[in-house]
């Protein structure tokens, strides 16, 4: 059993009118001692969500910004800009988020040099319906397991036949990847580096390797679709991901391979609970699992991790490694922001040994 100190509350709500009901779901980067930490503030009323920015030190702020870094400003994000994650790749930051509409949930980019100026690239998710989405899924040469049709139709049954596939928790490895196979998309013809997109069509984890964010079209997510199977990074397979998973951290890179710190959703009778877990990725290849957790690696135990606007709830999003030691940035019961750390090799360690 791994050894998980909690670092208790990192950061609470405040009187900025941004973020005066919650603060959650953290992206972090780590320069000269100092945690960035980018996270969705929410507005107390009309519960709008935008992306405020603090600094810390030791895990204690230092600096905080009364002014959000990004907010809705086109309709596709009118209702949120949410659920931040940040990648350092060739010199540029690349921070990821969703945008809601009040109705759809796609994700989009920004960039910076520098953390303080970002532009807003937009949507990069496909705006295919979860219909058209249902067909294509059955088109795979790899066969999808039966829960992507079911989210398939229950998405659409509950939210309308015009509901866009819900795309969330996505980021890109902090490193680009040769892709000399062929399946049957454009650019897997070519061999040079690649972007490795994480992202979650419910319930798994999948992974899309491009040249270049403008091949993002949706005739080009169209082809990916037909062959979504092929592309299957996790499925849920343990009791605690009895729903869904879905990307958390980015990845990690380490000698043993890249950690990646995901949620795992269990369907209980007390409702649904929000997990953490782990998995390590091959270092060349990570569509190749070479471990992963059978049992969560922290849940809801502390009060305000239980309780809060949604309860049982811990949603890792960051990470920092420090002096041996992992630091995992996670919102706890959609309330507020807290921390907990694990040993590096130890939790390397179990994970090979899941293999």
């Amino acid at each position: 059993m791994i050894k998980v100190k909690s670092e208790g509350i990192i950061l609470e709500s405040s009187q900025n009118e941004f973020e005066n009901q919650a603060v959650l779901n953290p992206a972090c980067v780590e320069i000269d001692g100092v945690t960035h930490m980018f996270y969705r503030g929410v507005r107390r009323g009309d519960m709008s969500s935008s992306i405020g920015y603090c600094q810390l030190v030791d895990n204690k702020v230092v600096k905080r910004s009364d002014q959000p870094v990004l907010f809705p400003e086109y309709d596709y994000e009118k209702k949120g800009v949410e659920d931040p994650r940040i990648v350092f790749l060739d010199g540029v930051y690349y921070l990821f988020y969703t945008a809601y509409d009040g109705k759809n949930a796609l994700f989009a980019y920004a960039t910076s040099t520098d953390l303080i100026s970002f532009v807003k690239r937009g949507v990069i998710s496909p705006r295919i319906s979860y219909a058209e989405a249902g067909s294509l899924f059955g088109s795979s040469r790899t066969k999808m397991r039966e829960k992507y049709f079911f989210f398939e139709s229950y998405i659409r049954d509950r939210e309308g036949g015009d509901i866009l596939l819900w795309e969330k928790d996505a980021f890109i490895f902090p490193k680009k990847f040769n892709r000399p196979e062929s399946r049957g998309l454009a650019s897997d013809s070519q061999s040079h580096n690649k972007f490795a997109l994480v992202h979650r069509i419910l319930p798994g984890i999948q992974v899309i390797y491009f040249d270049d964010f403008k091949d993002l079209t949706d005739d080009y997510w169209r082809g990916y679709l037909r062959n979504l199977g092929d592309y299957v990074l996790l499925d849920p397979e343990y009791r605690f991901e009895s729903r869904n998973i879905g990307g958390g951290c980015p990845p990690i890179e380490t000698k043993e391979g890249w950690l990646l710190i995901y949620h795992a959703v269990e369907d209980s009778h007390y409702g649904r609970i929000y997990h953490a877990a782990a998995a390590l990725l091959d270092l060349d290849d990570p569509a190749k699992v070479i471990g992963r957790s059978k049992r969560p690696l922290f849940s809801p135990t502390e009060q305000w991790e239980k309780y809060g606007d949604v309860n049982n709830v811990v949603f890792p999003t960051g990470s920092v490694v420090k002096d041996g030691r992992l630091y995992i940035y996670y919102g706890a019961a959609d309330k507020l922001i807290s921390a907990k750390s694990v040993d590096m090799e130890e939790l390397l360690r179990e994970l090979k040994n899941n293999s």
